[in-house]
C-alpha cells in the first residue's frame, strides 16, 4: 500500500424544508447571474477585437498580421470582480445596481460563478487553437433559468473551517447555516476527526426533485501499488460495448462463478421500462395550460421520473465498473462512439434490428439527410459495383429496373 493525498468527493442528499429550499434557489440564481456577467464582459472584449481585425482588414491589412497586432486581453476573475464591485450596488444603503442584494448571499457564490466562466472560456480557446484533446468545445453561452442546472460552489478558509459538520445528519454552510442530510455523513467525519481529511470546497446542486451537497476533500488514502493475488489470477478482461447486450466480456464478469455473471452483461433498459409512465406524464404536461400551478406539479413530475432513470443508469454502471475494476488486473476497452452506431439518420434512437431503420456503419461515421429503411423480403438487391438481381422479374408485382452499365446506359435501352 501507498499512502497519496488525493481529492475526494462526498455527495450527500439534502433534505431542505421548504424556506431552506427558496434560499437554495436563490443562491442558484445569484451563481447563475455572475456566470452571465462575467461572460458577458469576455464577449464584449472579443467582439471588440473582433471590430479592431476588422478595421485593419478593410484598410488593407493582411487578415493574419491584423489579428496578430491588434490586442484586446480578456479579463479575468481579479477584473471582472471589481467591476462587479463597482456596479453591484447596496440596497442597504438604496444604490441600484447589478445585484444590490449581495449582502444575503456568501461571496464565494459569486466568485466561484467567475473561475467557472474562465474555465469555460479558456476550454473553449484551447479547443478551438487544437490545444485541448477530446471532443471540440463550443462557444460559451449565457446561462438559462430553467434549462442551465442551478448549482452553486462555496469555499472557506481550511485554518478556520466555515464548510462543517455539526452531527452526522447536519452540514453546516457559511452564510446560510445548517441543513439536514438524508443520509449519515459518519464515515466523513471520523476522517476529519482522526485529520485524514480536510474540507476543501462543498458544490449543491438539484437533479430533478432532489438536492445534492458534494463536499470535495484532501484525503490521505491507501492506494494500491499492485494488484491483488486474485486480480493476477484473474488477469484481464476485455470490454465490447454493445446495444443489444450492454457489454460483452471476454472473461466472465465473475471469475469464480462464471454460471451466474458470464461473458454477457445484460441491457437494463431503464428508459423502455419507464416509457409508459413517461409518456403519460409528458401527455398530461402537454395539456396543462402555461403559467399554471398544474402545469408546474406536472413538470415536476415529468423531472422527477427522468432523474429516477437517470439514477438507475449511473447505479447499473457503477455496479458494473467497479466488479470490473476490482476483479480483474487490467480492464481493455473497445474505443467505438456507441452512441453513433445507435442513432438513426433521424436522430431518434435505433431499439431493435428488424425496427423502422436500420443502424448506420460505425466505419463510416457519416450519415445521410434521409433515414435507411430495410428492404422487404421480395424487393430485389443489388451490392455495390454489381447489377441488380431478383428473384424474379416482376418482384413486388413491378417489373424490375434494368440495371445501369459503365457508360450510363441500361441494357434494356440496348
Amino acid at each position: 500500500m501507498m499512502q497519496t493525498e488525493i481529492l475526494r468527493a462526498f455527495r450527500f442528499t439534502l433534505a431542505p424544508t421548504p424556506a431552506q429550499e427558496q434560499r437554495l434557489l436563490r443562491w442558484c440564481g445569484n451563481s447563475r447571474l455572475a456566470f452571465n456577467y462575467a461572460l458577458a464582459a469576455k464577449k464584449a472584449a472579443h467582439e471588440d477585437w473582433r471590430a479592431q481585425v476588422a478595421e485593419l482588414v478593410d484598410a488593407g491589412v493582411d487578415e493574419a498580421s491584423a489579428r496578430k497586432r491588434v490586442r484586446a486581453p480578456t479579463p479575468t476573475k481579479p477584473t471582472v470582480y471589481k467591476r462587479f464591485v463597482a456596479e453591484r450596488g447596496d440596497d442597504r444603503h438604496c444604490f441600484e445596481g447589478v445585484a444590490p442584494w449581495w449582502h444575503e448571499v456568501n461571496t464565494y457564490v459569486f466568485q466561484s460563478a467567475f473561475l467557472d466562466a474562465d474555465a469555460a472560456w479558456k476550454n473553449w480557446l484551447d479547443s478551438f487553437k487544437g490545444k485541448r484533446a477530446g471532443r471540440r468545445v463550443g462557444y460559451p453561452r449565457f446561462k438559462k433559468r430553467g434549462v442551465a442546472r442551478d448549482s452553486f460552489r462555496l469555499h472557506h478558509d481550511v485554518k478556520k473551517p466555515g464548510i462543517r459538520l455539526a452531527t452526522y445528519r447536519r452540514l453546516r454552510l457559511p452564510a446560510f447555516g445548517e441543513i439536514r442530510l438524508h443520509d449519515s455523513a459518519r464515515r466523513l467525519d471520523r476522517l476529519i476527526s482522526r485529520d485524514e481529511a480536510v474540507i476543501q470546497s462543498v458544490t449543491v446542486s438539484r437533479s430533478g426533485h432532489r438536492w445534492y451537497a458534494s463536499v470535495l476533500c484532501k484525503v490521505q488514502a491507501d492506494l494500491p501499488d499492485k494488484p491483488t493475488h486474485a486480480q493476477r489470477a484473474a488477469g484481464s478482461v476485455g470490454v465490447d460495448l454493445g446495444v443489444k447486450m450492454l457489454a460483452a466480456l471476454s472473461r466472465p464478469l465473475n471469475p469464480k462463478r462464471p454460471d451466474t455473471e458470464g461473458h454477457f452483461v445484460d441491457n437494463p433498459r431503464h428508459l423502455a421500462q419507464a416509457a409508459k409512465r413517461l409518456g403519460q406524464a409528458q401527455r398530461a404536461l402537454s395539456r396543462k395550460q402555461k403559467g399554471s400551478a398544474r402545469r408546474d406539479k406536472a413538470r415536476r413530475r415529468v423531472a422527477r421520473l427522468h432523474h429516477e432513470i437517470a439514477l438507475r443508469w449511473q447505479a447499473a454502471l457503477h455496479q458494473l465498473t467497479k466488479k470490473l475494476a476490482t476483479r480483474y488486473a487490467a480492464v481493455h476497452i473497445e474505443d467505438l462512439h456507441v452512441a453513433g452506431m445507435t442513432a438513426t439518420a433521424r436522430g431518434t434512437l435505433w431499439t431493435a434490428p428488424a425496427g423502422k431503420y436500420g443502424r448506420r456503419p460505425a466505419s463510416t461515421g457519416r450519415s445521410s439527410t434521409r433515414p435507411w429503411r430495410r428492404p422487404a423480403a421480395n424487393s430485389p438487391t443489388r451490392l455495390p459495383g454489381t447489377a441488380l438481381s431478383s428473384r424474379s422479374s416482376t418482384a413486388g408485382g413491378r417489373p424490375a429496373r434494368p440495371a445501369p452499365t459503365a457508360d450510363g446506359e441500361t441494357q434494356a435501352s440496348r
